[in-house]
């Protein structure tokens, strides 16, 4: 029944982090203390504030960096550079979940809020690297971050992807909104459900779910 709810689907989206690894891997929470200490660093401000800043923007704007951006008119790329400046070695290699993703019939790619360069360093430590067509970031959306659907709609129309083709993989549910108004497929991709009438499916192993549908 899973497999036939996605017959239609000729092309694949992940979201990156905690969706292509695991959240136990925590590996956002170093990509956290850097974004604490840039915008100490760059707003004057001690690590208190600045932390409280960095979650804040986070919540109002989809992410951190959108925040910034919009109250602080921050430039973008050295602020992408520096926080993702980070130890990649704590990423496990999965060759279950790239077996899965590999044997998926149509267009995979990765879109992430994060930026290519990071995306691709994940895909390489993962043991991913070489199964997806395209991997996109948040320069690709001129920065503009998921959850807004203008950021959806930049991507896809990049990418030539037609939305009601396609499913898409991610941990926050706010950033299946979109997908879901656009007449994607949508997967919750977390340990615990969190049920909402933009949710088609939820999983908590990405690899299992992927291999009933081939």
């Amino acid at each position: 029944m899973v497999k036939a709810s996605f017959a239609h689907v000729r092309a694949w989206v992940f979201d990156l982090d905690n969706t292509l690894y695991p959240p136990e891997v925590a590996l956002f929470d170093q990509i956290e203390v850097r974004m604490t200490d840039y915008v100490a660093d760059i707003l004057g401000v001690d690590r208190k504030q600045a932390n409280h800043l960095r979650d804040h923007y986070w919540r109002s704007y989809g992410t951190t960096l959108a925040g910034l951006m919009a109250e602080h008119d921050i430039d973008p790329d050295p602020f992408l550079e520096a926080v993702h400046d980070i130890d990649f070695t704590v990423l496990p290699e999965a060759p279950d979940l790239a077996a899965a993703i590999r044997a998926l019939p149509g267009r995979k790619i990765v879109y992430t809020n994060g930026c290519e360069p990071y995306a691709c360093n994940v895909l390489r430590a993962r043991g991913l690297d070489g199964l997806f067509d395209a991997v996109y970031g948040v320069e690709h959306a001129d920065y503009r971050p998921k959850p807004e659907q203008s950021a959806f709609e930049a991507v896809f129309a990049l990418d030539k992807l037609p939305p009601r083709q396609g499913a898409m993989f991610e941990d926050d549910i706010r950033n299946l909104t979109a997908p879901h108004a656009m007449g994607m497929r949508t997967v919750h991709v977390a340990p615990v459900a969190t049920p909402q009438d933009h949710i088609h499916h939820h999983t908590d192993d990405l690899a299992a779910f992927l291999s009933q549908l081939v």
